[in-house]
């Protein structure tokens, strides 16, 4: 059973909930925890996929768990859960075959470290609504975040029940397990720091994931201690043991109308022993290139108040400041300002401003046309013009399903290919004011016209911008084997790019679709 086992004897989980479910994964298999983000559909994949997300330039699959487990209800996120399931939804991001996967869940309960003998084989909590080659194990009921107890996750024979394929391209074809990995765990560590985000009175802060022992709920019951600063709420017992409270807007001296509602404490070690945090809630778990972690502006640097930060985390192309809290030093002072926290990142504009230039004679140009709410995109090589749909087609007898029948086109021959039935979309265009567009392709001799929504434009993207795709499928991986990834004024998108000489093949295709 993949787990950590610390030094105290305990081994630390990732708990979380799918369908009312209380289910665990190992620590460390766990990358990393974030809210979940835009998803672009991909097709010929499993009935789990909830589709792919982007992720510091990678390209990774999403499954929802819902699906996986076969619970009734949406998918975390989906339009059949509420506003609230919806902001609770995490996805945890982990690695299969050297490629990054995205599991949704509805919601992270906390971490939680776990004593050996709480730990049982899976057989001693059987769940009918599990398979039993899924489970790792089992937590029993006790004390702390997982006091309920749960199921742990197997998350090897999980994802790969999804996807057979995955990280394993045919020979020649690039897949993430190609991608540039770090050669040993000392080298990640060198590079990235591990950040828990936690959210007080609305704001962001971080701490190393390296400080925080486990996180659990909030107690319904705290005692307090007379006379203690307003920042000391009290103590709390954990595990037999008991276990000092602190506020950190309380410390902070934030806004007390604001995130009144405290939900978890966040167990810190420190030189004084451990300490518990009080915080609204903790947001995600990040891996961040420290390069992109900045000191503390020294105007603010020699001030007592900002002794207990670190640095600042600048995320989102600079967009959002998270300050990266000391667990040692955190509680020097009573109380502090914490507020007008900022960093300008204006000082390697002019570095980026000359990468820029220089990568903009490396890029390729694709003509991006829209299906079923996706950007689809072809290289212009091969594209060798586009038109409007015509009003009547030739059926062809005997013909794939795909192959809606076939057209003149300056008195030529040309077979129409319905993409949305080649990739097995659901039928109808992506909207009433689009007018449908004919694609056509050609490689040498061959030619053909697929039949799309509607034209996006024609783009061009840096070779740092595409990247391979992940192996969903064989089908799928045989049609688009890149991902592009575009960013203009703040819009992010990803652009499925596909491989014409594929499409141009017309027996190869039904061959290949037979096995989806």
């Amino acid at each position: 059973m993949a787990a950590i086992i610390r030094r105290d004897g305990v081994r630390s989980f990732v708990l979380f909930t799918v369908g009312g479910m209380e289910l665990a994964l190992p620590l460390d298999s766990v990358l990393e925890i974030l809210r979940p983000p835009a998803l672009v559909p991909i097709p010929l994949g499993p009935p789990s996929l909830e589709g792919l997300a982007r992720r510091r330039g990678a390209v990774l699959p999403v499954i929802g768990l819902r699906r996986v487990l076969g619970l009734s209800g949406a998918g975390a996120g989906e339009g059949g859960a509420d506003r609230r399931e919806a902001k609770a939804a995490r996805l945890l991001i982990l690695r299969h075959n050297g490629q990054p996967v995205g599991l949704l869940v509805d919601r992270v309960s906390g971490l939680s470290a776990v004593d050996d003998d709480r730990i049982a084989d899976s057989g001693t909590a059987p769940d009918p609504s599990i398979d039993a080659d899924l489970l790792a194990g089992a937590i029993l009921a006790g004390d702390g975040a997982a006091g309920d107890g749960a199921l742990i996750l197997d998350p090897g024979p999980l994802i790969e029940r999804q996807f057979a394929d995955l990280g394993r391209g045919p020979a020649g074809i690039g897949d993430f397990s190609a991608a540039p990995q770090p050669k040993t765990a000392a080298a990640v560590r060198q590079d990235e720091e591990q950040l828990v985000v936690l959210t007080v009175a609305e704001q962001e802060f971080a701490l190393p994931v390296a400080a925080v022992r486990e996180i659990v709920p909030i107690p319904e019951t705290v005692t307090r201690v007379p006379r203690a600063r307003a920042h000391l709420l009290g103590m709390m017992t954990l595990r037999d043991a008991l276990l000092p409270l602190v506020g950190l807007r309380e410390l902070f001296g934030l806004d007390a109308r604001k995130g009144m509602d405290r939900g978890k404490v966040a167990v810190l070690r420190t030189a004084e022993g451990l300490v518990g945090v009080a915080v609204e809630d903790v947001r995600e778990i990040l891996r961040v290139p420290r390069e992109r972690i900045d000191p503390v502006p020294p105007l603010m640097a020699r001030e007592p108040e900002f002794e207990d930060m670190d640095g600042i985390a600048r995320l989102d192309a600079g967009a959002r400041l998270i300050p990266v809290l000391s667990a040692e030093r955190l509680f020097r002072h009573g109380a502090g300002n914490g507020a007008g926290l900022g960093v300008s990142g204006q000082g390697r504009e002019g570095e980026v401003g000359v990468a820029r230039d220089a990568e903009a004679e490396r890029a390729e140009a694709f003509v991006v046309f829209r299906l079923a709410g996706a950007d689809y995109g072809l290289p212009v090589a091969a594209v060798q013009e586009v038109l409007r749909q015509p009003d009547a087609v030739t059926p062809l007898p005997n013909a794939p399903d795909f192959v809606s029948g076939v057209t003149t086109l300056r008195g030529a021959v040309l077979p129409l290919v319905a993409l949305r039935r080649l990739l097995r979309l659901p039928e109808g265009r992506g909207g009433a004011e689009e007018r449908g567009r004919v694609v056509v392709i050609a490689a040498g001799a061959a030619r053909a016209g697929l039949l799309v929504d509607g034209m996006a434009g024609i783009v061009r993207l840096p070779d740092d911008a595409i990247g391979p795709a992940p192996v969903v499928s064989q089908a799928q991986h045989r049609l688009i084997r890149r991902i592009g990834a575009l960013e203009r004024a703040g819009e992010r998108r990803m652009i499925l790019l596909m491989d014409p000489a594929e499409l141009l093949d017309m027996d190869q295709l039904a061959d290949l679709l037979a096995t989806v």
